[in-house]
């Protein structure tokens, strides 16, 4: 790949074969087991869609076996873990750069054909895909020309993160050393997936904001299943909640409040489901103490409510809390991420659809999909759930008949929570402006009341008061009020100023009997949209367009899809 033909040809046929698997999906067609009722040759699904039966479609549909399924992994997952090789003679080993088509070829691939997933997600090999997806998603953070690799990057885990699996394996040891600027850490995948995902939220730029709902949702998806988390990634959750729970950023905007009910649904899953093995997350929630009890003290009248939002015409990342008192040192050698050169072009994308349209509450092993609300609000999630509960010692067994009952009897007053919830979620819409429609028939929403359709939005107390009874903060608070009379009393007993023994004491204890009644899990599967499916059509013809400007072949051609825009 160094002076012959050979890369360019790769890249150029992974454009046309993107491109063939371009198609409208039908709904209600194909099973969870991958199985379709009908095929891409079915002449009534042809007109349906508008045009002609797709065969590229139909026939990577109908691939099944596993070697071929194998080999399809294998070549994704070698090219996109080029730009990770490190090898002892800098410059020895050429880095490849059609790393989007790769991640837009893997994501058609789930699409079209879901038993492929499943093979993806029923060994580790998933996690060659997971570790160079974070290292895009890390490296580009800071570069607003890249903010579409920024969001399929995304997409997929989400996608991902809706399987069991695949929260099962996060519990891998993460072992490969990739020079990367986050903090050192020693500890598993999960571990790795939250740091990278706690530097886009606080050092990405600030059009990245829309995707919060997205990251959070992924991490929500997982928690249920993550056996041990590391000082690090803890600290790290515990500085998100802190940085959104502000009132200032509460009050800025009618969905803010959305990503703390997100936060408190992943410390409740991980408290009910893994307290065993999560020491160190719950030895973080008692040192960071205050955050929950103030937020259960959060002030709603109106001259509070006024007091914190006239702090809300400030930048977001400078009103996080200070961490440096916590963070710890960067990988050695790890590049920056660096922001997009002046005059780098880059396209538009089309408008997306909020996470509600974009994901479907299921349980965990659901077959069939359940007759349940859509996450209309956040505040409902604390009630509802799913059929199987993983056993807090091993998340690799799920009793699949231990609380059916209990599942759909509180699957039933969901609904009805969610009927007396009105504010919406935010929509989780890229930074350009597409000059395509929307088919989702939705309008961007921004984090921040300065801009989008909340500008004229006007916190209140009964706004307020309508979601802060709904906060699920009863299991942290029944945690606090038995463990920390419970460490004090060891501190002051033994004298002790070293965290370490803390942290033996709590790896000893047990809060069985003592917490509320386990809620159901909850998990919040990708569901295909029509707006997803534009996004997807304008940015891939946006990369194609922007990696084929030398030589001019889109010259004197009248692109309507989308604008050319510089930085």
């Amino acid at each position: 790949m160094f002076a012959d033909s050979r890369e360019p040809l790769v890249e150029i046929a992974l454009q046309v074969l993107c491109v063939t698997l371009e198609h409208e999906p039908i709904r209600d067609t194909t099973s969870v087991d991958g199985t379709a009722s009908g095929t891409a040759m079915d002449h009534d699904q042809g007109s349906e869609s508008g045009g002609p039966d797709n065969l590229f479609v139909n026939y990577l549909s109908r691939v099944h076996r596993e070697e071929d399924f194998q080999f399809i992994l294998k070549g994704i997952t070698r090219l996109l873990n080029n730009p990770l090789v490190q090898t002892y003679l800098p410059g020895s080993c050429k880095k490849i750069q059609f790393y989007q088509e790769l991640l837009v070829l893997f994501w058609k691939t789930c699409d079209i054909n879901k038993k492929f997933m499943f093979y993806v997600l029923k060994s580790s090999d998933v996690l060659d895909i997971l570790v160079p997806i974070l290292f895009h998603l890390n490296d580009a953070r800071a570069d607003q020309s890249r903010v579409g690799l920024m969001h399929i990057g995304v997409f997929i885990l989400l996608l991902l993160s809706g399987e069991r699996n695949f929260g099962v394996r996060l519990n891998k040891p993460y072992t490969v050393r990739v020079p990367m600027d986050i903090p050192v850490f020693t500890g598993t995948h999960a571990d790795f997936l939250i740091i990278v995902f706690h530097k886009i939220i606080t050092t990405g730029h600030q059009r990245l904001q829309p995707l919060f709902d997205c990251l959070l949702t992924i991490i929500v998806n997982v928690s249920p299943y993550l056996k041990t988390l590391s000082m690090v990634s803890s600290t790290k959750l515990l500085h998100l909640l802190e940085a959104f729970s502000t009132p200032w950023f509460l009050y800025a905007c009618p969905t803010n409040h959305h990503l703390v009910f997100f936060l408190l649904e992943v410390f409740n899953n991980i408290i009910q489901y893994q307290f065993d093995g999560n020491s160190n997350l719950v030895y973080t929630i008692i040192r960071k103490r205050n955050v929950f009890h103030q937020l259960a003290n959060l002030p709603t009248d109106h001259s509070a409510i006024a007091k914190a939002v006239t702090k809300r015409g400030k930048k977001f990342s400078t009103n996080l809390p200070s961490e440096h008192h916590v963070e710890t040192p960067s990988m050695e050698g790890a590049p920056p991420a660096m922001e997009a050169e002046p005059g780098t072009l880059k396209t538009s994308l089309a408008a997306l659809p909020g996470i509600d349209k974009m994901t479907e509450r299921r349980a965990p092993h659901s077959p069939t999909q359940v007759e349940q609300p859509k996450l209309k609000d956040l505040a409902a999630q604390s009630q509802s759930g799913a059929e199987d509960s993983p056993s807090s010692d091993n998340p690799d067994h799920i009793d699949s008949h231990s609380s059916e009952a209990e599942g759909a009897t509180k699957d039933e007053q969901t609904v009805q929570d969610a009927k007396t919830l009105h504010s919406p979620p935010s929509s989780p819409t890229p930074s350009t402006t597409s000059v395509t429609s929307n088919a989702s028939g939705r309008a961007p929403l921004q984090r921040t009341a300065s801009t989008g359709s909340s500008a004229s939005w006007v916190a209140t107390p009964e706004w307020v008061q309508s979601w802060k009874q709904k906060l699920p903060l009863q299991t942290i608070m029944r945690l606090l009020q038995v463990l920390v009379p419970q460490v004090e009393k060891i501190c002051i007993d033994k004298g002790l100023t070293d965290e370490s023994e803390i942290l033996k004491f709590l790896q000893h204890g047990t809060l069985v009997g003592l917490l509320p009644v386990p809620h159901p899990i909850l998990i919040r599967k990708y569901q295909p949209n029509s707006g997803t499916t534009m996004w997807f059509r304008t940015y891939m013809w946006g990369v194609i367009y922007l990696r084929n400007v030398d030589p001019p072949v889109w010259y004197d051609t009248d692109v309507k899809l989308f604008e050319i825009q510089r930085v």
